[in-house]
Order: C-alpha cells, then structure tokens, then sequence
C-alpha cells in the first residue's frame, strides 16, 4: 500500500501545526484532495526561504493531490504583516503585476503542469477586486471578531509598535481566498509557514460560517525552519538566495546548498529533495562515517539546482565547482568564469601589452616590482590556471578567455579576476 502523505511529511519533519490530524489523514485516504499555498508578489523574485511550503505542495502533487497555487495579486497591494516588526512599503499596481507575471513562471517550472493534478495557478485580484467596501463590511467583516483578530500572535506582536487598518485587514482578506477556493476550485485545505497559523485559522472560521459547521476544510502549518547555530534558514552574510539565476547564479546557488553543515545536511535532504527515506538513510550514515566526502552535501547541492534550473546548468555548477577545485580555469567559457569568480577580488586591464612583472604591479595584485619577480620566481603566479616562471612573459589580449577575463592565482587559493576594459 502507498504510503500515507501525511506520513510522508512527518517522516520528513515537514508538519508543524494541524488543525484536525485525523480528519485530514482520513481525507487524503479517501480522495486526491485540492489543496492551496499562497505567495504575495512583493517582490520579483522567490528566494529558498519561498520554498519551504512549495516544497510540501510539490509533495502533495508527487502523490497524486491537486494543488492550487494562489500568487496574491490583491493581498499583495497590502502586506502580510506575519513575522514583521513594521508595515511593508505600498507598491505601484504596475510593479505587482509585473512580479506576478515573474512568480507565475517560477512556478511553472517547479510543478507539474500537464495531466489531472497539474497546478492551477489563480490571482486573489480577480474575486477581490470585484467586492465593494459596503458587500466587504456587512458579508465579511461582519463574521470576524475584533477580539480574536487582536489575540492572533501576528497582530499581538505588533500592537506596541503600531500596525495600520490596512494590515490588520490582511486575514480576513486571506479568509476570503480560503472560502473562495473552497467554493469554487473545491480546496479543502490551505498549508503554509509556521507564521501563518493565524490567518489560515481565521480561513476555516468564515467557511464554517458561511457553509456550515460541517464544512470538511483544514489548515497545516510547517516548522519554522532554523539552522543548527540557530539562525534562520536561507539567510546568508551575502543576502538571500534566490531562485531567478540573473540575482544567484547557478554556480553560488549549488555552492550554497554543498557548503551546509553537517549538523543540517540530512535535515535538508529529507526537507528540500526527493529521495527516497533509504537514499536519505545511506547518506545520514555517510555523514557520520565518511564526513570529510562532504556526499549528502554534493546531493543536496545536485538534487536542489537541477530542481530549481534544470540539468544543463546544474551541470554548468559542477564544471565551475570542478575547475575551481582542480585549478583548469581554461576549460572554463568566459560566462562560467563570470559566475564562478563573481566574488573574488576584480581588477580591471586595459588591453595593452605589458611585461608580467610591470603588468601584476599596474594592476594591484603585487605591491611592488620586486615582490612580483619574487613571487613568480618563487612559482607562486598562475595565469588562467598553468603557472608562469618567465619573468619576460608578455601579458595580450589573445591571452584572456573569451576575450573578457585573465584569472591569476597567487599561492594556493587566492585567486583574482582581471576584467580587461572594452
């Protein structure tokens, strides 16, 4: 017999907070349940922290469900005030239209969009902005208590330092898409981050009064996700890491996921891949066996960049990993070298032809003439990774790859990108 989802989840420490544990496991016994995740457009790109409840919904569809992703055109103009000390900056309509436009096709590539439970992709602009502010009022606001909305920790973490109307509507707001969907794409339960237990109960308390106390809908909830030095998942001294390629590159997006520490690898592995639990089990030993192979750590980074930007640029990761590694830059294409080096020290040569030693000075990578014919006497200079002993050499144009890039290396890992000026 196929095992349960909900086992699944559990199994991979993917459940927080249930609203009715049996009901749903009964549910998703009996039938292929439409469920939904909702994302807001607040900016043009989803970043890893994004995927923790995608990646529950994929497993949902993985089993045969039907999930429904909402992207928030309305609740998008608004700001979910969950987990923030102060309101969000108003965007431009046109601004969220376009990061919508954006997200919808992030989510295309990540779901199955063909056969019985490919993804429907909907807007909650298309049913909200239909409402007016007196239907709003008397047919929504009417069923929501002043009372309880002020207990929900998201409004009573931010009454000391202020939360505006606005953002105080944002639940029942978020309530109105659950009933929506549960009436007309018949979604019967909403999942999202640990954070969003308030909203997705206020949800299942407006469709039990608008559709009865017998309603079959529900709510779950996933762990907030924390590193094991206790800080917060996806969040790195360079920023976020993002999903579009033109703000995290291929190549740092598979370095981010290969440098987890090995309190967190299988965690990850059983959080963010598909893997089998005896895969993940064989990997886990490994960790503990064979730590210094770092092998769940080059899974997590393989299984997570295909997922995100397919084979052929997980591929393009691994070359560049592969070459920083073994020091054969010239078997990299100028685009490579581009990603792989993006935050290594940069210089910048003018196209002229100069000795080596004048050349490394000119530039700043040597601070004098004499510690550039010392280094390189020394064997301590490569050039596009083969090592330079010729005192005389001529630095050319012709030398740099794809005409853009010479890559120095003084010693045995400092590495310089020299970017020659068109």
């Amino acid at each position: 017999m196929a095992v349960n989802i909900i086992d699944e989840l559990e199994w991979r420490e993917a459940v927080n907070q249930q609203t009715d544990a049996e009901g749903l496991r009964e549910l998703t016994n009996e039938k292929a349940v439409s469920l939904y995740c909702g994302v807001d457009p607040t900016g043009d790109s989803m970043h890893i922290g994004h995927l923790i409840p995608f990646m529950v919904l994929k497993r949902f569809q993985l089993a045969g469900h039907r999930p429904v992703i909402l992207i928030g055109g309305a609740t998008g103009t608004i700001g979910d005030p969950s987990g923030r000390q102060s309101e969000r900056s108003l965007q431009t309509l046109e601004q969220i239209q376009e990061n919508v436009d954006k997200l919808t096709a992030q989510m295309k590539k990540l779901f199955i969009t063909e056969g019985d439970n490919q993804i429907r992709l909907v807007n909650n602009y298309d049913w909200t902005h239909k409402i007016n502010v007196i239907e709003f009022l008397r047919d929504y606001g009417k069923n929501f208590s002043i009372n309880t909305m002020l207990a929900k920790d998201v409004v009573s973490s931010r009454l000391e330092s202020g939360i505006s109307f606005t953002e105080f509507s944002y639940q029942i707001l978020q309530s109105l898409d659950y009933l929506h969907l549960y009436k007309h794409e018949d979604v019967q339960l909403q999942i999202g981050g640990s954070d969003q237990w308030g909203n997705i109960t206020s949800g299942l308390d407006l469709i039990r009064k608008k559709e009865g106390s017998e309603a079959k809908a529900f709510g779950l909830t996933i762990p907030l996700m924390l590193k094991a030095d206790g800080t917060k998942f996806g969040k790195t001294a360079g920023g976020a890491i993002w999903l579009d390629p033109n703000k995290t590159t291929p190549f740092e997006f598979y370095q981010f996921w290969a440098n987890t520490d090995d309190r967190d690898v299988v965690k990850y592995l059983k959080y963010f891949t598909f893997l089998s639990k005896e895969q993940i089990e064989e990997l886990a030993e490994k960790v503990q066996s064979e730590p210094h192979k770092r092998e769940a750590q080059k899974a997590l980074a393989e299984e997570m960049t295909r997922f995100v930007h397919g084979e052929e640029l997980l591929e393009q990761a691994k070359r560049i990993t592969a070459a920083l590694f073994t020091g054969d830059i010239k078997s990299l294409s100028a685009d490579e070298i581009e990603q792989g080096f993006k935050e290594m020290p940069t210089f910048e040569s003018t196209l002229e032809t100069k000795n080596i030693v004048d050349w490394l000075v000119e530039i700043g990578i040597e601070p004098s003439k004499r510690q550039a014919r010392e280094d390189i006497t020394k064997g301590a200079i490569s050039m596009n990774g083969e090592r330079v002993t010729d005192l005389e050499l001529e630095v050319t144009p012709s030398l740099a790859i794809g005409g853009r890039f010479i890559i120095i290396r003084k010693g045995k890992k400092n590495y310089s990108l020299v970017k020659l000026s068109q």
